[in-house]
């Protein structure tokens, strides 16, 4: 059976980055209908965040990515990891190293002198003698001293690595408490993890954590390094471009599905398609298939996707989504049409929001330049006695019974559709621009077109009268 796992630091909060690891790990594990953990690596106590753990939690749920289990909290294991400290002590596996951090030092600092990479001697690693007064020890894992450690990667092939580029690494500080690689090696063996799929900023932790796995006994899972996600111009992503808390695209309105949809395409590709539902995802992911070269952040793309699955989705649902942004349409009698227009023309959930509620508010105020550009010479008067038509006209209720009017009235006036429709566009919105005149005064109606008219006319007269 497959097992993966996602194991973030609750140091910050989780970035699309993370969430991509994430995704490539559920669809590997679900696609093998095997298991998907979650792993809190909240060893660092004094960088731990309760509210950067809420917000991973958090993230998982709006993406709706379900994890077998419990999340497992490694600040909950240190018994489990100091029995293994002791075990590898007792067998010789490991030792107390008893440097001091100015010999450390000093040694660093000789062979950078000689031009040598710096590394720790080993000269604590067979001592026998009376250990130092003052110093409390540090414990070390025994690196092998000759030979390679070589491990299959399944994205970038055979990864050999000179056994003299390891060396007898720390597994647990001076205080007791043991080292990331040191964990991680053991949670990944007793959480039964089969496959390690992680950002290739680990690659060169692996051969440590093969270390710790060999001195245990343990089986070595097969590992998979993507790539990282590049910025504009190959930099490293920053958050303005993209690299921010995973919730802030739930905040400027994007969907879950197009978040997913976009991430599982930096690095991975199937053939030409760009569309993929979860099930497609599912049926085709294969980490063996993920690019060996770094992606890059597309962030029109994104938006593209968005679109996609805005126009694509129920009404109903979107209503629902767009109560977080302040709009509640649900009980409303124009939402079918409100909705069915701006899920056109929208690429957020955000921009969906701002564009109902400047329809369906009546403008507070009126962009100055569109005033200038729209209100030439009599149009004043032309949106005057359109006014005085919407009024004297029976009732009206679709889309096509306003356009009518509109239509009548250019014909009778003898005028080009612009000269009412520009003074008519500021009128009920406060700005050129926005969707269909016609389906604009639908949607609000005519007594409350009527209003904005006769509103936006008194402002004319207040301000521009000469």
């Amino acid at each position: 059976m497959v097992v993966t796992r996602f194991a973030p630091s609750p140091t910050g909060f989780l970035h699309i980055g993370g969430l991509r690891t994430a995704l490539f790990n559920y669809l590997w594990a679900r696609r093998n209908d095997g298991e998907f953990k979650l792993r809190i690596e909240d060893t660092d106590m004094s960088r731990n965040s309760a509210e950067a753990t809420r917000a991973i939690l958090e993230a998982f749920e709006w993406v709706g990515m379900d994890y077998d289990g419990e999340p497992i909290y490694q600040s909950d294991r240190f018994d489990l990891y100091r029995s293994y400290i002791i075990r590898l002590l007792d067998e010789g596996k490991a030792y107390y190293c008893y440097m001091s951090k100015e010999e450390l030092d000093r040694l660093r600092e000789e062979q950078m002198a000689r031009k040598e990479r710096p590394r720790y001697d080993g000269r604590y690693r067979d001592f026998t003698g009376e250990p130092p007064k003052g110093i409390e020890p540090v414990v070390r894992i025994k690196a092998p001293l000759e030979g390679e450690i070589v491990f299959e990667d399944g994205i970038k092939g055979t990864i050999t690595i000179s056994a003299d580029e390891v060396d007898d690494f720390i597994i647990a500080r001076s205080d007791g408490t043991p080292t990331y690689n040191f964990v991680v090696a053991i949670d990944d063996a007793l959480m039964g993890i089969t496959d390690v799929i992680r950002g290739d900023d680990h690659l060169y932790n692996t051969p440590k954590q093969i270390v710790v796995y060999e001195a245990l006994g343990f089986k070595l899972p097969k590992f998979y390094h993507v790539p990282m996600i590049l910025g504009e111009g190959g930099k490293k992503l920053s958050k303005r471009e993209g690299a921010a808390d995973v919730m802030d695209y739930k905040r400027a309105g994007y969907l879950p599905e197009a978040l997913l949809n976009f991430l599982v395409r930096l690095g991975w590709s199937r053939g030409d398609q760009e569309i993929f539902t979860m099930e497609e995802m599912l049926e085709h992911f294969d980490p063996s298939d993920i690019n060996a070269s770094a992606s890059q952040y597309n962030p029109d793309k994104l938006l593209w996707l968005n679109a996609h699955y805005i126009k694509n989705s129920s009404n109903e649902r979107l209503a629902s989504l767009l109560e977080d942004f302040g709009v509640y349409l649900l009980a409303h009698d124009k939402r079918e049409i409100l909705l069915d227009i701006f899920k056109e023309r929208c690429k957020t959930l955000k921009e969906m929001a701002e564009q109902i509620t400047e329809v369906l508010e009546t403008p507070k105020e009126y962009d100055a330049k569109a005033i200038k550009k729209a209100m030439k010479g009599d149009a004043s008067e032309i949106l005057a006695r359109f006014g005085r038509k919407l009024e004297s006209a029976g009732e009206l209720h679709l889309p096509t019974d306003y356009h009518s009017l509109l239509e009548d009235f250019v014909k009778e006036s003898q005028i080009g559709f612009g000269k009412i429709g520009m003074p008519l566009r500021v009128a009920l919105t406060g700005r050129l621009g926005g969707p269909d005149l016609s389906d604009m005064m639908s949607i609000i109606g005519k007594k409350e077109t009527l209003q904005r008219v006769e509103n936006f006319l008194r402002h004319m007269d207040m301000n521009y009268a000469s």
